[in-house]
């Protein structure tokens, strides 16, 4: 809405209440204490009339009509290819739309209603969800072909995790989950990560260890895709108990649409699954 059409629709809503709902001065407006009431109320409403909306849409048929899908930058790349046509052939009636966005802005989205589902590292750090797992995969070490390794292998050639505690580990941005990760694994180990330098993107990241500047941690599913753009890397698997994460769907634990979810989550693993990624599926 325009400045001028949004103002006239306020004053028509206080005029038709009576009373006033926003306090006005030249630099910002505050809602007053019945605005806030009324905002409070508008919100409950509108949230009942996506469920209802939600309900509707249930009784055509599994996965029919619009799914907003939020997933997170870490997977979407590597996952979407192979996800977006699985859907299309196992449910034709579908209408997708696709946001990529970091963990926390994705969930705020979900709980408020502007996404259905999201595809995400679990655990999700939010109540009031479902989680479905989809996949477990191993992080795998990619360091710069010059560096010695070979004193941290056991007999399989497989690498120790304590080898990140001689080595800098490069890290992506906050408020990237994959960053929280791997500072979890650097504290079991007593590594230390490169101060002074962070990354936006693995892309990035593994560019940065095919400069000399590091080594980082990288999801099974990502390696294929980000090492083939740099060269004079080595890419390196550690032994079992390996890191690892768990990538799931969640969604509202009050939407209705739970069958279809489910159905969504089977369509992802058998999408996976014919990727012959090297990830462990969980059904």
């Amino acid at each position: 809405m325009s400045q001028p059409a949004l103002s006239g629709a306020v004053a028509a809503l206080e005029e038709s209440l009576g009373t006033q709902l926003v306090e006005r001065t030249t630099r910002k407006v505050l809602l007053t204490a019945a605005g806030e009431r009324v905002a409070h109320r508008a919100a409950l409403v509108l949230a009942e009339l996506d469920r209802l909306v939600e309900e509707v849409r249930a009784e055509r048929g599994p996965l029919t009509g619009a799914l907003r899908i939020g997933v997170i930058p870490t997977v979407a790349p590597y996952l979407l290819p192979a996800v977006l046509p699985r859907l299309a052939k196992d449910f034709p009636e579908l209408s997708l739309s696709v946001r990529e966005e970091q963990t926390d802005p994705s969930l705020a989205e979900l709980l408020q209603g502007r996404l259905d589902v999201v595809i995400l590292a679990l655990p999700a750090p939010a109540a009031g969800l479902v989680e479905r797992p989809l996949y477990d995969e191993d992080f795998v070490l990619v360091a710069p072909e010059s560096y010695d390794l070979e004193s941290e292998e056991d007999g399989e050639g497989l690498l120790s995790r304590r080898v990140l505690g001689d080595l800098d580990v490069l890290l992506l941005n906050e408020g990237h989950c994959l960053r929280d990760q791997t500072l979890d694994i650097c504290r079991e180990v007593g590594a230390r990560a490169a101060a002074a330098t962070y990354a936006t993107s693995l892309a990035t990241l593994v560019q940065l260890v095919s400069g000399g500047l590091g080594v980082t941690l990288v999801p099974e599913s990502a390696v294929q895709a980000e090492t083939r753009r740099g060269g004079g890397l080595t890419v390196r698997h550690f032994a079992q108990p390996a890191p690892y994460r768990r990538i799931g769907i969640a969604y509202r634990a009050t939407s209705p649409r739970a069958a279809e979810f489910d159905a969504f989550a089977a369509s992802v693993r058998a999408a996976v699954r014919a990727r012959r990624w090297n990830v462990r599926v969980l059904d």
